[in-house]
């Protein structure tokens, strides 16, 4: 039996948390951990007819501490830094695949965003973020 490392378990509960986050702003989320050989879009949603590929880096309260000791309110750590160019390489690659795929037409607006989230597990709250319309 497989079991579930930790880290995995952040990165689900950041991604259940973007969902959320997503929905109470009018997004439909339409597809989850959509997996090619080329990569993986964490969540694919739609909003006012524009296609939404998002990546979600989340992070525990007890990671930012470790990695870190400034005190600007997340340990001077910006999970967003690990979106890195080949990351983004392959993100490319298979948002053109999913395009494909689907047949959606060539005149349908999409973009790529990042959805950050932080978790302090011990005070069971978090903080979501959005960076909106990243150039890939």
């Amino acid at each position: 039996m497989k079991t579930i490392t930790e880290k995995r378990k952040t990165g689900n509960l950041g991604e259940d948390l973007a969902c959320r986050f997503l929905m109470k702003r009018g997004f439909d989320v339409i597809e989850r951990n959509y997996l090619k050989k080329c990569g993986e879009i964490d969540i694919i949603a739609k909003n006012k007819g524009k296609i939404h590929f998002i990546e979600v880096k989340s992070v525990s309260h007890e990671t930012t501490l470790s990695v870190s000791v400034e005190t600007n309110g997340n340990g001077g750590f910006r999970p967003e830094d690990n979106v890195h160019p080949w990351k983004l390489q392959r993100l490319a690659r298979t948002i053109q695949v999913y395009l494909q795929e689907k047949n959606v037409p060539h005149e349908t607006d999409w973009q790529f965003d990042v959805i950050t989230v932080f978790i302090d597990k011990k005070q069971l709250i978090s903080k979501v973020n959005i960076l909106e319309n990243v150039v890939l």
